[in-house]
């Protein structure tokens, strides 16, 4: 019986591993692929990015400078926040030179259906709050924390984490531009919205 045990593990191990193999391109390839098309969502046309790594309070973001005929048109930020209400949030985030929001893409989340999923949808009111605005200008928490930033509604958590992860992918085009400034913080996270008692997002 021990050496069936074996023998069946031995199979099973040898199977995951020849599924990964296989699969491990194809997803990194769809993987670049969304990076690719996002980056043309968010930066205005451009000829060439080069892309720099950062960590940020612990998280990894990566900043892609873009450039037409030798001149930086933009940067978009690879950034995540951990507050979500169900967790991790991906985002891409297009900056002018200025360091103003051109746009945002949701690369990843797992936020509630028609709640928090709400901030992947064009048009969404805190893509609207940011567009155009440079974030160390702005306040930067949603409404119901005295901020400047438009909610989802039934949503505070998601947004709040929204929100965070805007700030902290401003905060990586500071660095990565050399543009003088000082970094941008929130006011609120996920677990400030749960200790308030809230029963939705």
């Amino acid at each position: 019986m021990v050496l069936v045990l074996l023998g069946i593990t031995f199979v099973s191990s040898a199977a995951v591993g020849f599924v990964y193999r296989v699969t491990e391109e194809p997803i990194e390839q769809a993987k670049q692929a969304n990076v690719k098309s996002a980056l043309a969502e968010v930066l205005p046309a451009f000829d060439e990015s080069v892309s720099q790594e950062l960590v940020l309070d612990e998280l990894a973001l990566t900043v892609h400078t873009a450039t037409q005929q030798g001149q930086t048109v933009g940067y978009a930020v690879e950034t995540a926040t951990k507050n979500g209400f169900s967790g991790l949030i991906r985002m891409m985030v297009g900056f002018d030179a200025e360091g103003n929001v051109l746009n945002v893409k949701v690369l990843e989340h797992n936020e509630t259906p028609g709640l928090g999923s709400k901030m992947a949808d064009e048009g969404n009111p805190l893509l609207t709050s940011f567009q155009g605005k440079n974030p160390a200008s702005m306040k930067l928490s949603v409404r119901k924390d005295g901020g400047e930033v438009d909610a989802l509604t039934a949503a505070t958590i998601s947004s709040r984490a929204y929100v965070d992860a805007v700030a902290r992918a401003y905060n990586a085009y500071l660095q990565a531009s050399g543009n003088e400034g000082t970094d941008v913080t929130t006011g609120a996270t996920g677990q400030h919205a749960q200790q308030e008692g809230e029963s939705y997002e």
